[in-house]
């Protein structure tokens, strides 16, 4: 009752300090918005008054095996509950531990302030943050995006300066032509494919003719398939030598691929970026890097021009409009990665329909999802209450999909149950065939 009495004690001294700004502006199906302190607010949706206090009062952490990711809720004392996530699959326990060591920092502070927030929790720890403090920092920092969103009434990307498109362009993905003609059947108009293997095996350091004909046959059938005018990314996934992912890119080059993704592990940009001079492909990378400081040392070298940084690793939603700021002055593309939980998907979604330096955006794959009865999808079903839908051809549509306030979601009322039971999912072990040793991931 609180809430509400000052929620109305608010409209009504908005309504009678600017009765000649709403006779003006109350037009039939518009949004009536204001700018008060900086701050962007619709007044029919804003549940506070842009001056009115608000206080974190604590985090909930939920693992969704499902995904390999986890979600956060995020209390505050006036009802407002934010929603994040962030993860690092194969290290679910350790990233929640990193997640709950933040509560202490957070309690009593003011969700509002997502970008000085950020600042406090990574230069305060005097050692900067690897993947893992990173992920925990993307889930409060997505999640008080949300909150303070949700406080104006607004979209997320109203916050991050407006929409630059009104729609996303997203892709399938695909390993072999039944693969891809399905991928072309959902509606998609571009997808990436993978070449981890080739002939029933993984590479070695140099490979022989008989492997890469294989990777080049199984490339020029999926081509067949999909057709010239499909974009047909290919998927490296450093899973290769420098030398052996150098003759497969050569081989592979009269496919036209979108890009090349991952053509090395990304720890030897230089050696990267030599590669990078030897193709007239781009090459794209990024999903294992955070902050921009990685990114920067990337975009300096030109060892790769499309960047795929994934909000639920990278730093959250702060930090990934700042790399896509950086990118842009180096005239590199933003392809987000978004292979895990659809809070951190729809929360790239925003950030991404801020930038004009987008190329597409990607979707989870549920490739830990068990066959245990229950209907989960790409989009969201049995995760958030109003799954995505994606248009006819390829594209998510901010107009319906995100334009609610905050980040637009809602958690399924069966996400812990549907999550019950489910174990957490682990990397596939990968070996040599021939000798037994270990081979990259």
């Amino acid at each position: 009752m609180k809430k509400d009495f000052s929620r109305r004690n608010w409209l009504r001294n908005m309504t009678a300090g600017m009765a000649g700004l709403l006779v003006t502006e109350q037009l039939v199906g518009q949004p009536i918005k204001y700018s008060e302190a900086g701050n962007t607010f619709n007044v029919n949706k804003a549940l506070v008054s842009p001056k009115d206090p608000i206080k974190i009062t604590k985090l909930e952490i939920i693992p969704v095996h499902t995904l390999r990711t986890i979600f956060v809720k995020m209390y505050t004392n006036v009802g407002i509950v934010g929603i994040g996530e962030g993860t690092v699959e194969g290290r679910i326990p350790t990233t929640m531990a990193a997640i709950k060591e933040l509560e202490k920092y957070l309690i009593g502070k003011d969700p509002r302030k997502p970008a000085h927030h950020w600042q406090a929790i990574y230069r305060h720890a005097f050692y900067r943050g690897g993947i893992v403090l990173t992920s925990a920092l993307s889930a409060v920092d997505i999640a008080m995006w949300d909150i303070k969103g949700k406080a104006l009434g607004v979209p997320v990307y109203e916050l991050l300066g407006g929409p630059n498109r009104n729609r996303v362009r997203v892709y399938g993905q695909a390993g072999s032509p039944e693969g891809a003609q399905k991928v072309i059947d959902e509606g998609y108009t571009s997808m990436k494919v993978g070449v981890t293997y080739s002939r029933g095996r993984l590479s070695r350091y140099v490979e022989n003719p008989d492997f890469v004909q294989g990777v080049v046959d199984n490339i020029a059938a999926i081509r067949d398939v999909i057709g010239p005018k499909v974009d047909m990314g290919i998927e490296l996934h450093g899973d290769h030598s420098p030398q052996t992912s150098m003759i497969l890119i050569k081989a592979l080059e009269e496919f036209q691929p979108w890009f090349y993704e991952e053509p090395i592990q990304f720890q030897n940009l230089p050696l990267m970026a030599e590669m990078a001079k030897k193709t007239h492909i781009p090459f794209a990378t990024g999903e294992r890097m955070v902050t921009k400081w990685q990114f920067r040392e990337l975009l300096t070298l030109g060892a790769a021009s499309i960047l795929q940084p994934d909000i639920t690793h990278c730093g959250g939603i702060t930090e990934l409009k700042a790399i896509s700021s950086l990118a842009e002055a180096f005239y590199a593309a933003m392809l987000p990665h978004a292979k895990e939980g659809i809070v951190g998907a729809v929360a790239s979604l925003h950030v991404v329909a801020s930038i004009p330096n987008l190329l597409a955006h990607e979707l989870p794959n549920l490739q830990a999802a068990p066959n245990d009865g229950v209907e989960r999808s790409s989009l969201g079903k049995s995760y958030i209450k109003k799954p995505l839908v994606m248009d006819d051809d390829g594209h998510i549509s901010l107009a319906g999909n995100i334009d609610g306030p905050g980040l637009g979601l809602e958690l399924d009322d069966d996400l812990v149950e549907n999550e019950r039971g489910v174990e957490e999912w682990e990397f596939p072990e990968m070996w040599d065939s021939f000798d037994g040793s270990v081979i990259d991931h």
